[in-house]
């Protein structure tokens, strides 16, 4: 029996990966990355820690700025830089975490962070650290990654009327969106290359309240989440999963990829 031809793939160039962000405890302020590893569950030890209610199971029991605002106040890093981005840090654990306060203190991921966030809540918590090898999402939301377009945040900023600073929609990835590339929306159900990588788009992302926190002073404006449900009907940014992992850097361009 003749073998089937090999499907050829068409690449149409949508856009440029303009700014890779990394969250790696869950609802902290995070990192901006040059380069990393795109695993399965997203970016190389992105939400590879998260505060838990254990009362709760699910997502349910994550513990983020929903109900504690001032945990965007914290800014975390993974301090082995050099081991994700060339992809060869152990596998047995992720790199630890150093956290830097809102007043300029330098934390670690132990007992005394956890006093400190339990300060904010009479719900008890506890810490999970996940592990590289965790089959799973890990500590994310929906799928691995959230990808946020430029043009989709110029759209916003011009319906709100005010600066938009794009820290408020915790994407992974902000891609400069090429002049003639389909609109966002369309990707939904398609295939995207990256680097080495490849993803597959599932969806929009549904916003909460998280997005009405200003990431400096937090302060809250609810105006832009009414303005994100009015005019977006809350859909904001695209939910993508991870179906080759990679290598990803700042700068390479993304390509829609459909069957000939």
């Amino acid at each position: 029996m003749a073998e089937k031809p090999a499907v050829e793939r068409v690449k149409t160039r949508v856009g440029t990966l303009k700014e890779m962000n990394r969250y790696p405890i869950k609802s902290f302020a995070g990192e901006r990355l040059s380069s990393s590893r795109l695993e399965t569950y997203g970016l190389y030890g992105d939400r590879s820690h998260a505060f838990i209610d254990e009362t709760k199971e699910g997502w349910d029991s994550f513990i983020t700025a929903r109900q504690i605002p001032a945990m965007l106040g914290y800014k975390a890093k993974l301090q082995d830089d050099a081991g994700f981005e060339k992809g060869t840090a152990a596998a047995s654990g992720f790199p630890e975490v150093t956290v830097t306060s809102p007043d300029n203190r330098e934390l670690a991921w132990n007992e005394q962070l956890l006093a400190e966030i339990q300060s904010h809540t009479r719900t008890t918590l506890s810490m999970r650290r996940y592990a590289p090898e965790t089959p799973d999402l890990l500590g994310a939301d929906a799928s691995s990654v959230l990808i946020v377009t430029d043009a989709l945040l110029g759209k916003l900023e011009a319906m709100w009327g005010k600066p938009l600073d794009a820290r408020r929609f915790r994407a992974n990835m902000i891609v400069a969106l090429a002049g003639d590339a389909p609109d966002e929306g369309s990707w939904i159900g398609k295939r995207l290359q990256l680097g080495s990588a490849e993803l597959h788009v599932d969806g929009h992302c549904e916003r909460c309240s998280m997005i009405t926190l200003d990431p400096d002073t937090l302060e809250r404006d609810m105006s832009l989440l009414k303005k994100v449900n009015q005019e977006l009907h809350l859909c904001f940014g695209l939910y993508a999963s991870v179906t080759k992992a990679g290598h990803v850097r700042a700068g390479d361009e993304l390509f829609l990829l459909t069957d000939a």
